[in-house]
């Protein structure tokens, strides 16, 4: 059952923004695009460098907002840490040649103009008024509570911070690691087992018999992050091609994940290409995903991070990116990217969601009205 927010006037259209964004934006751009006089959700851009030109900013905006399917209308938002100026003329709002390029752009393209709104510090604004006022924060009324929308008054990267984790735990998850590899090498070298093995290492190792098996487990006790379990993820999420699997396995089901494996490995193997199918779902192209299923992996893989020794995080972070991107959260991929990069800057994974994330692509299943 979907719920219908309505809203009045400019004041009451700002208070209904966190609750269709799910946080209040700072120091960003919102477009809200509308369709049949109703809008299903909030696109953010962060606020461009001063040095970037307008017009350019206008067209990579615009190019976002047609990618949203029949768009008919869309409002404009700034938030921003910019105060507004008197000037002899009367108020100068911030941004202003970055918004009226941008609206001029979308005039062009015959989508009409809902609103243009500014939130500073101070107060909020009108960019279409001929001349601007000044109106008080207090008169936006709070965001309106939704069924499966929590707190919404932290800001884009709010809950973006990795879980608690302990240097007990971190140690823990380390130590077997170092016991899982060992098994793994013995057996990659055909080495006998000796007794000297850790036998929840030997346990471990049995659950990469069955990858996809492993990551469809791993759903249905998402808190239950053993320190071997957690080795063992760890480990398949730094190998590209398994890691691949699972996170395209968890954005579909079990049969695909197998699907992926294999043709992942093949891959790997140079024996032949990704199925279209496959590199579809990776590019967020297909069927919408189950979002709880997305979410619960991402649940996983950010205790899996949290409880990795520094070197180990690259791949559960990098996961974490591509889940949250897959959510429509990117501002939670950019900050998963960015500790990614930080660890290991060569990460080509981490390199290449950085990359969608600044061309401001997203995932065509979160722009189809639910």
């Amino acid at each position: 059952m979907s719920t219908v927010m309505r809203a009045t006037d400019s004041a009451e259209f700002l208070g209904l923004v966190p609750a269709l964004a799910g946080f209040t934006p700072r120091d960003s751009i919102v477009l809200l695009p509308f369709h049949s006089g109703r809008t299903h959700g909030a696109m953010r851009m962060d606020l461009p460098d001063p040095a970037v030109d307008p017009e350019e900013f206008a067209d990579a905006a615009l190019h976002v907002l047609l990618r949203v399917p029949d768009v008919e209308a869309v409002a404009v938002v700034v938030y921003t840490d910019d105060l507004a100026q008197q000037v002899p003329d009367g108020l100068l709002l911030p941004w202003v040649p970055l918004i009226e390029a941008l609206l001029g752009t979308v005039h062009e393209t015959g989508v009409h103009i809902v609103e243009a709104l500014c939130v500073t510090p101070d107060g909020w604004s009108d960019y279409l008024e001929h001349e601007s006022a000044l109106r008080a924060l207090s008169t936006i009324p709070a965001a309106p509570g939704l069924p499966g929308v929590g707190d919404v008054s932290g800001d884009q990267l709010a809950g973006a911070a990795l879980p608690p984790s302990d240097l007990a735990e971190r140690e823990r998850v380390g130590r077997a690691l170092c016991d899982l590899g060992e098994v793994l090498d013995r057996e990659l070298r055909g080495a006998p087992l000796t007794g000297h093995q850790n036998p929840q290492a030997l346990a471990a190792a049995m659950l990469l018999d069955d990858v996809p098996a492993f990551a469809e487990n791993l759903l249905d006790k998402p808190d239950d992050l053993q320190p071997f379990t957690c080795a063992t993820l760890l480990w398949c999420l730094e190998r590209p091609a398994i890691r691949d699997a699972m996170l395209v396995q968890w954005a579909t089901d079990l049969g695909f994940g197998n699907r992926a494996l294999a043709a992942q490995l093949d891959f790997a193997g140079a024996q032949q290409t990704i199925p279209d199918a496959i590199g579809q779902v990776f590019l967020g192209r297909g069927a919408r995903p189950d979002p709880d299923r997305l979410g619960c992996a991402l649940h996983i893989v950010r205790l899996a991070a949290a409880r990795a020794p520094r070197h180990a995080r690259p791949g559960a972070l990098t996961a974490a990116a591509w889940l949250s991107w897959a959510l429509g959260r990117s501002s939670h991929a950019g900050a998963y990217v960015d500790e990614a990069l930080r660890i290991e800057p060569e990460h080509r994974m981490a390199s290449l969601i950085g990359t969608m994330l600044s061309a401001a692509v997203l995932p065509e299943w979160s722009l189809r009205r639910g």
